[in-house]
Formats: structure tokens, C-alpha cells, sequence
């Protein structure tokens, strides 16, 4: 293939309703002519191709697709939002099919279960089944054909072959009921055995497709943070431009509550910005001329101009999105354990059965076509894909219900079975060991006389801050029944604080302590000892001054969440190790790790750095948890193995991550992993019962007890073992209820 036609094209895939249908996706396309690679991101529902446009075109990889029954977008400027369209259209008729299959299947099981002997029940039952088989349960027949186009089998296969054949038998029981009376056979109808199937697998399918619509919510509102148009100077003129439009060199002006559109260096004005997206930290940083800015953070009060330096895909939220891309699609999709012992269990069954028929054939004598067609009919039927459809989702979906009620929100059943294996958990540290908002924690007054008035003053100073640290302040005074004294002649000082005259002249300042120095007001030893003391509980150190002299400071500090500390110890008794990464300063990093517990901790983590370190965790063979609440964790969420969101955290984190909680307690996280171990391990026991039930009953519905003692399989005892095996799993799964986390 000559490199120069080489083109590589993401495409949105629509049709993709398992693991299983993206695989044959792409197989197609890499068995398609001038096609040298296909990736399917089954996460994203998108695959990445590699084609020589010499050889073969978009039309032609689409057209290949379609006879399989799949589709990609392809000449499309709005490709996403028409995927995100059929998306929602799936999801909305997935439901639909599933309540009127659930609305038609209750009168069959009634008429089944309760009243077998009224003959006109299995023509009732006959009409009702048709529709919830044929229409509403359709895609298991239409997946079962595509997996067979493809060469392979999964639990659809099993569903539509066990639920066809039952209704093909009961069709004719109830047409043709002598046919098997005089052959000594029941002419019994499996009706409802066929409809409670396909309507308890049709749920679960609809979690599937909620789940798979909501999947790039968490990109589109990355995109959204890039506003569409911006305000540059073009050729001495002010003029508002879209952002496709911007280039390199470009100066953008922005103004108070802007997004900054494109990253580069502030040439003129100041203001704070608000980085959490990039640093996960509350406070907003002070950006003059030669500072850097980045795409998608938010100005505060003041205006500035900047040169645009990174535009496109190349600026740090671009990055940020594709590397959310990359590690969502990264991790292979779990194929579910169901699916993988279908490969070996459906053929199984269907050989069985077959073989099965041929020796009743062939030694059954006068009877052999009877008992041979009974016990085939029985093996399908005692094989049936109930018991062992029901073992993971009915657990998974009690173990949800019970998360619930523990305040864990739980999006994603492959994080629920994960779960138990974390052996290492990073936890950011903004918003998720401490509040993610600054307090005024400590107070020093030196000047105590007259306090109260004092307080007013500062309250004033404060109040006409553009500070970030300053709404802090606010906040606590006011909560004291503060109000502000009257100030005049208010001053920013660039790099140090601020300053205002009250009524009788007099100075005032509050900033930093290169505003004390500059003041040259000198602090002694002891007054120092205290300073070093916060600074090591990583807290913000806030000077008030007036002209002469200090007159108080200020302690403000980001607080630890009143759980943190046992929740990190109750980690580390599950035999978990436990990280912290944050954007912060290293030193107050060490701070507020000291304090949790946490030895192994960052600090001045970029998002990248996160996620990178998830991945190498992952290489050391780690099973790896990551929890955050910022959009500056979407990375590493998305590449850890179980995802956890602060449920008061940005919208962004929490429609990466898989697991929401519900409240901001660090110490739910150990109850879901808790939770996790006792799901698996009510899956584990569902599965073998499941199984236990198939291998003794196969051998017997193929007839081995016949030549001792003379018993057949009736399928009618066998369609009621089968019953009795699913309430069992069932009866099992909801034992979950009751237990303690």
C-alpha cells in the first residue's frame, strides 16, 4: 500500500448493541480491501480506520457494514448529534418494546403457570406470545443471525434458539395435540417459559442502552467548556469571530466571566482565573502580562488581552478531551461472563440435543421418533437460558438497589464486579479528603482594642476585593453579624493586596506578607513560629496591617472532611493502597497528608500526570480506583478500572466516572467495595447453581435413566425445573438485601 493514500477516519458507529457486535464490526472492516487497521471504541460507539482511499472509499466501508446489519455516519459535519439522535431513539425503543412485552407476558405466565389445563388459555397465550417473541424481542433473532453470518455465538444465540423452539413446539401441541398424544407424549405448551425470557432479558438490555446513551455525555460537555465564538483584534479592529476562525498570534480580548477560548500569554491587563479545571484547586489564579492562560478556564472580575499561542486541537482542553477518548476506548470492553460461556455452552447444548435425537434413532426402536423428539425438546428446554441470564443481572441489580440506599450510585456493572479487586486507590485531594472550599479557619488578633470596629474595616476591605481567598473572609464575618464600615479611596496593590482610607483618614491594608514588608512593618520570632505552624497545616496566611503596624492575621485554610481520616484508615484494613494526586503545592500536599494518614502522595499534578499514573499502577498489575470531583480528574477516572464521582462534584466528573456518591463522606467508598465483594459473590453462587442445575438435568432430559428405570423427561416437568432453577437464583440475588455494609 503506498503511505500517500493512507487515511485515517474516526467514524460514529450506530447498530452496536453488545461487545460481541463490536468485535464484528471489526472484523468487517479489517477483512474489507485497502482497510489495514479498524479499532472499534465501544465506549464511544466509534471506530478508527485505516484505508487506502485508492482502494476503497467511505461509501464502500459503509455499504460493507450495512449488509451486516451495522452503520457508520459517514460526510456528515453534525456525525455526533446524529449518533447521539439514534442513540436516544434506541434507548426510547428498547423501553417501549420492553413494557409491552412485560404488559402481554403477565396474562401468558397467569395462563401457564396457574391455569396449564384450560384449553383456551393456549390460545390466548398463543396470540400474546407472537408480538412479545417476533416484535418486541426481535433483536435476540436478528443479533442471532449476525453472530452466525460472523461464525460465532453468544447468550442471544441461546435465547432465540431455546425460546424459538419452545414456541415452535407449543404451536404445534396446540394445533396438533394428537400427533404427540398418540405417541404417549404430553401435548404441552411452553408459552410462558418463551415470553418471561425474552422480557427478563429485554430489561437488562434496556440498562444496557441507557447506559450506552449517556456515554459521551461526559465529552460533549468537555466541548461545551470551548466557547463557539471569541472577541479578537483584527487589523486594528475589535471584532467577534468564531472559533474555528482564530489563529496563531491572534489577540483576544476577554472580558469579566469569559471563558478563555484558546491557550496563550496575557500581554496586557490582569485579572483571576479560575484554573480547577486544570489544577482541581477552588482558589482562582492571578494572571498579569507574561502569565499563561488555557482554553476552557473561567476570568473572574478584571479584563486582560492575550496572544492566542495554541489553537485548535492543540490547546490543553483539546488535550484533555482526547486523552478522555483514548482511555475510555483503551480499556477493552468485559464481555459478560454469560456471553463468554455461551461460545461454549450454546454449541454444547445444540450438539447434545442433536446427538441426543440420533441415538434415540437409532436404538429407540418403535418408539424412537417420540422419544427421541421428547428428550431433544427437554435438553433445549432444561437448558434454557434463564437460570443462567438471571445469575448476574438479578445479583447486580439488588447490589445497585442496595448501593442506593448506602448513597452509592452505581452506573455501570462492570465497575460493581470490579470493585472487589481494587487494590489501590488514588483520591484526589480538593473536594474529596478536604471541602474543596476555603474557610477562614484561625484569627490572631494583636490589636485588641476596639475589635469589633476592626472587623468592620476588614469586612470592607474584603468585601471590594477581587481576592479569590477574600469570599472566605466574607463568608466567616458576615456568618459573625459583621457589617462594613464605611471605606473610601480603594486601592489594588499588583502582587501584594489591597488598601482603603476610612472616614478619619487612616490606612488599612490586607494581602500578603510582601505587603507587610513593603509597609516595613517587622513580625518577631514568636509571631513567625506561628505563621510556620499554619503554613504547615497548609493554611493561607493573611496579613492585616494599618499604616504602623499588624493588627491581626488570618488562617485560611481548604478543611478536611470530618471522615476523611477513618475512611482512609478503613481503606488500608481492606489491603488497599492508598494515593493522593493534587494540582496544590507539594508542601501543601505533604500538609494535608500528614494529617489523613496518607504516605504516598503528589503534589503539582497536572491532569495528564494523573491519568498517567493510573496507567502505571495498571501496569504493575494493580486493579486501580481513582476518586475525584473536578473536571481536571475526567482523565484519570476515565483510565482507572473503577471510577467514583463526589456527587457535589462538576457534571463532567460524574458522567465519567461509573460510580456517583451521593454524599461527600469518604467513607462510603470503603461500603462499595464491601458491596462489590458480596455482589460477586452472590453472581458466583447464582453461577453454580445455574450450572449445577444444567449438568444434572441435561443428562437427564437426555434420557440416561431410561434403562434403568424406564423415565423420560417429560418437557412440561422440564419447562418447571427450569422455572424452579430461575426463582432460586432469584431467591439467592435478593439475600444481598440483608446484608450489613
Amino acid at each position: 500500500m503506498s503511505t500517500q493514500t493512507i487515511e485515517k477516519s474516526t467514524f460514529p458507529v450506530t447498530g452496536m448493541s453488545c461487545a460481541g457486535c463490536a468485535s464484528s464490526v471489526e472484523n468487517i472492516l479489517k477483512k474489507t480491501d485497502g482497510v489495514s487497521n479498524a479499532e472499534v471504541n465501544f465506549a464511544s460507539n466509534t471506530v478508527l480506520v485505516s484505508y487506502d482511499t485508492q482502494i476503497v472509499s467511505q461509501e464502500q466501508l459503509q455499504s460493507n457494514l450495512q449488509g451486516a446489519g451495522y452503520d457508520i455516519i459517514i460526510n456528515s459535519e453534525n456525525a455526533e448529534e446524529e449518533q447521539t439522535a439514534l442513540q436516544d431513539k434506541e434507548y426510547k425503543e428498547v423501553k417501549k418494546r420492553t413494557l409491552w412485552a412485560g404488559i402481554l407476558t403477565l396474562p401468558v405466565f397467569i395462563l401457564g403457570m396457574f391455569f396449564m389445563q384450560w384449553e383456551p388459555g393456549k390460545y390466548i397465550s398463543l396470540i400474546f406470545t407472537i408480538p412479545v417473541l417476533f416484535i418486541f424481542g426481535r433483536s435476540f433473532f436478528i443479533n442471532t443471525w449476525k453472530q452466525a453470518k460472523n461464525k460465532s455465538v453468544n447468550m442471544d444465540t441461546l435465547v432465540a434458539l431455546s425460546t424459538g423452539i419452545a414456541f415452535t413446539f407449543s404451536v404445534f401441541s396446540t394445533f396438533f395435540p394428537s400427533f404427540f398424544e398418540s405417541r404417549g407424549i404430553e401435548a404441552h405448551v411452553y408459552y410462558e417459559a418463551a415470553t418471561v425470557i425474552v422480557t427478563f432479558i429485554l430489561l437488562g438490555k434496556v440498562f444496557e442502552e441507557k447506559a450506552k446513551s449517556n456515554t459521551s455525555t461526559a465529552l460533549k460537555k468537555l466541548m461545551g467548556l470551548q466557547p463557539k465564538t471569541l472577541r479578537a483584534i483584527i487589523n486594528g479592529e475589535e471584532q467577534e469571530i468564531p472559533i474555528d476562525a482564530v489563529e496563531k498570534g491572534n489577540t483576544i480580548i476577554i472580558r469579566p466571566g469569559e471563558r478563555v477560548p484558546v491557550d496563550g500569554t496575557v500581554i496586557k491587563g490582569n485579572s483571576f482565573v479560575d484554573e480547577s479545571m486544570i489544577t482541581g484547586e477552588p482558589t482562582a489564579v492571578e494572571k498579569t502580562k507574561g502569565e499563561k492562560v488555557f482554553a476552557g478556564t473561567v476570568n473572574q472580575k478584571g479584563s486582560f488581552q492575550f496572544r492566542a499561542e495554541k489553537v485548535g486541537k492543540d490547546t490543553f482542553l483539546s488535550q484533555i478531551i482526547t486523552r478522555v477518548q483514548e482511555a475510555q476506548g483503551s480499556k477493552a470492553p468485559v464481555q459478560k461472563l454469560v456471553d463468554k460461556i455461551a461460545s461454549i455452552f450454546v454449541p454444547t447444548v445444540i450438539g447434545i440435543a442433536v446427538l441426543t435425537f440420533i441415538i434415540w434413532m437409532i436404538v429407540g426402536g418403535e418408539l424412537a421418533f417420540s422419544h427421541g423428539l421428547t428428550t431433544a425438546i427437554a435438553v433445549l428446554i432444561v437448558a434454557c437460558p434463564c437460570a443462567l441470564g438471571l445469575a448476574t443481572p438479578t445479583a447486580i441489580m439488588v447490589g445497585i438497589g442496595k448501593g442506593a440506599e448506602n448513597n452509592i450510585l452505581i452506573k455501570d456493572a462492570e465497575s460493581l464486579e470490579l470493585g472487589h479487586k481494587v487494590d489501590a486507590i488514588i483520591l484526589d485531594k480538593t473536594g474529596t479528603i478536604t471541602k474543596g472550599k476555603p474557610n477562614l479557619t484561625d484569627e490572631k488578633w494583636l490589636i485588641k482594642e476596639n475589635k469589633e470596629v476592626l472587623r468592620s474595616k476588614l469586612l470592607a476591605l474584603e468585601a471590594d476585593s477581587e481576592h479569590p481567598l477574600a469570599d472566605a473572609v466574607i463568608r466567616k464575618l458576615k456568618e459573625d453579624g459583621m457589617t462594613p464600615s464605611p471605606m473610601k479611596d480603594f486601592k489594588s496593590i499588583t502582587g501584594q493586596g489591597v488598601q482603603a482610607v476610612d472616614e478619619e483618614g487612616k490606612a488599612y491594608f490586607i494581602g500578603n506578607r510582601a505587603l507587610v514588608k513593603a509597609q516595613g512593618i517587622t513580625i518577631d520570632e514568636q509571631l513567625n513560629e506561628t505563621i510556620q505552624t499554619w503554613q504547615n497545616e497548609a493554611k493561607t496566611v493573611v496579613f492585616f496591617t494599618d499604616e504602623q503596624q499588624l493588627i491581626a492575621i488570618l488562617g485560611i485554610a481548604d478543611e478536611i472532611k470530618t471522615n476523611s481520616v477513618q475512611a482512609i484508615k478503613d481503606l488500608k484494613d481492606l489491603g488497599v493502597a492508598v494515593y493522593m494526586l493534587t494540582g496544590d503545592n507539594q508542601k501543601t500536599a505533604a500538609a494535608v497528608a500528614k494529617q489523613v494518614g496518607i504516605t504516598d502522595f503528589k503534589g503539582d499534578v497536572m491532569p495528564s500526570d494523573k491519568s498517567d499514573f493510573v496507567k502505571k499502577l495498571q501496569k504493575e498489575g494493580r486493579i486501580v480506583a481513582m476518586v475525584g470531583d473536578g473536571i481536571n480528574d475526567s482523565e484519570a477516572l476515565a483510565q482507572a478500572d473503577v471510577s467514583i464521582a463526589m456527587g457535589h462534584g462538576s457534571d463532567i466528573a460524574m458522567d465519567v466516572a461509573k460510580i456517583t456518591l451521593t454524599t461527600s463522606d469518604l467513607a462510603t467508598i470503603p461500603k462499595a467495595l464491601k458491596l462489590s465483594s458480596k455482589t460477586v459473590k452472590g453472581i458466583r453462587q447464582n453461577l453454580f447453581w445455574a450450572f449445577f442445575y444444567n449438568v444434572i438435568s441435561i443428562p437427564i432430559a437426555a434420557g440416561v435413566l431410561y434403562s434403568v428405570n424406564g423415565f423420560l423427561l417429560d418437557p412440561m416437568i422440564a419447562g418447571a425445573a427450569m422455572a424452579f432453577s430461575s426463582v432460586s437464583v432469584v431467591l439467592n440475588s435478593l439475600r444481598l438485601k440483608q446484608v450489613k455494609l
